[in-house]
């Protein structure tokens, strides 16, 4: 058997264990080739009862693997006593069990780190290369989380297995894993199609967050805290824009956080990071939908058993009695129907990959036309032009390398009113970047009128520097 300290080495903490702290009696500690054994093949029977017949209750599929894991180790006991050996006590039986259940149904060594409110992303590229990016702006490079690169493979198959509503797999054939952890993060993976394994996990920290806040955390002034929301008072549909990592998800969560709290809407992601269901008090009426991406099989369509996309997702929301549709995140066929959505209702948000707001526009339209619907360019611009009122854009500056830390920010508002020369859109940069980047007033937008209605004070676009709280630290770019 192994010592305590060999345990933790392994990525099996006390606390992982359920284990007492090492004050007065010190319980046996498990023989680790048996739990990784053990586990490898309760994973195995876990996968094939669930695919069989699937558990959605994640407290009822840790019952299941409980006992598949009871079973196991009591065969195993009795196969010592048939082969002469002495019989496992009570308390290392249980140990090993509880240890099994941790690698189960925890994350192995990345635990730790999913665990830490300090972390903001997690980057394994490869089993021993780890770096940690904290919310203060260190990056800092971490212990290995697995003995091999199989091994991290194995943990994210296991997890693939267990995780979402329906089984995901992740293996040659499937070599992308995309799936939400049980404290919300999000969880990227591939494997197969490159040297070695990548994994990405970004935690999001800031659930409960209005516009207010954003003006405390510096990626937004008052100015623009008035305009974002008088936008939402008035039914303004914002399409916010930004590269990864940017927090274009935590803007949406702001902007939905000023809606009516009587106002049915819904949210529509490929998997659960807004949130906003889980705010019973701001949102008694939300509509929170999650893709499902389906078995391996595949149907007589040639879609994947099961799978439900964010195109079917959008389909069922309008007819679901809402006023605002929000969209996690536009990557393809799904904006056509978001489109819809926004032409046909008021007040939808969605977040879009862009370099800049002015760029987004030429993204949808090359996104509508990559959907393989009868379309052109023309059509297009026009169908963007009825839908979208709004463009915010947000940008992620790094001051790291000199010390200094992250800043995300907003530096650019479009208007999009009509069509304009050209069959283009006609657009109206209402904010734009100031001499450091942020978003300083430029000129009133055509729907100036409306904002007013909605409570908007005019006068606050006078203040042609904005009214940023303090310099931006780095100076400008």
């Amino acid at each position: 058997m192994t010592s305590l300290e060999e345990v933790t080495s392994n990525g099996y903490s006390p606390t992982a264990l359920n284990l007492p702290h090492p004050v007065g009696p010190v319980l046996p500690a498990p023989d680790i080739a048996i739990v990784r054994e053990v586990r490898r093949i309760v994973a195995d029977r876990l996968a094939q009862r669930l695919q069989a017949q699937p558990v959605e209750r994640l407290d009822a599929r840790r019952e299941l693997a409980r006992s598949l894991v009871s079973a196991e180790l009591a065969e195993r006991g009795r196969e010592r006593v048939r082969r002469g050996q002495d019989p496992w006590s009570v308390e290392l039986e249980m140990v090993t069990s509880r240890a099994v259940m941790a690698a189960l149904f925890g994350m192995g060594r990345l635990q730790p780190l999913i665990d830490d409110p300090a972390v903001e992303n997690v980057e394994v590229d490869g089993h021993e290369n780890v770096w940690v990016s904290y919310a203060d702006g260190r990056d800092e490079r971490h212990a290995p989380v697995a003995d091999s690169d199989a091994e991290l493979i194995e943990i994210l198959q296991l997890l693939a297995a267990r995780t979402g509503t329906s089984e995901r797999t992740f293996s040659s054939a499937h070599p992308a894993l995309h799936v939400r952890l049980e404290d919300g993060s999000r969880l990227s993976a591939v494997a197969w199609t490159t040297p070695k394994p990548h994994v990405v996990i970004r935690r999001h920290r800031v659930r409960d967050v209005d516009l207010d806040d954003l003006v405390r955390l510096g990626t937004i002034d008052t100015v623009l805290a008035a305009f974002l929301r008088s936008a939402i008072r008035a039914g303004k549909n914002v399409v916010v824009t930004g590269l990864q990592n940017a927090g274009k998800t935590t803007l949406v969560r702001a902007l939905a956080n000023e809606f009516d709290p009587m106002e049915r809407f819904a949210t529509i992601e490929k998997a659960y990071e807004l949130h906003l269901h889980e705010l019973p008090a701001r949102h008694p009426r939300v509509v929170a939908m999650e893709a499902r991406e389906g078995s391996a099989e595949l149907d007589a369509t040639g879609r994947r058993a099961g799978e439900v996309t964010l195109t079917d997702l959008l389909q069922s929301a309008l007819r679901l009695n809402l006023r605002r549709i929000i969209v996690g995140e536009v990557l393809g066929p799904e904006v056509l129907p978001m489109l819809e959505a926004m032409s046909t209702g008021d007040g939808s948000l969605c977040t879009l990959h862009a370099r800049s707001a002015q760029h987004a526009v030429d993204r949808i339209v090359t996104l509508c036309m990559s959907t393989g619907a009868p379309m052109t360019d023309a059509f297009a611009y026009r169908l963007l032009a009825g839908s979208v009122d709004l463009l915010v854009h947000v940008e992620i500056f790094d001051d790291t390398t000199r010390g200094g830390r992250r800043h995300r920010y907003v530096s650019q508002i479009i208007e999009i009113a009509g069509l304009g020369e050209s069959n283009r859109p006609a657009t109206t940069s209402v904010f734009g970047p100031g001499h450091d980047g942020r978003a300083i007033p430029l000129h009133r937008p055509q729907c100036l009128p409306d904002l007013i209605r909605a409570g908007f004070d005019a006068s606050l676009l006078d203040h042609r520097a904005g009214m940023w709280d303090g310099p931006l630290i780095g100076g400008a770019r």
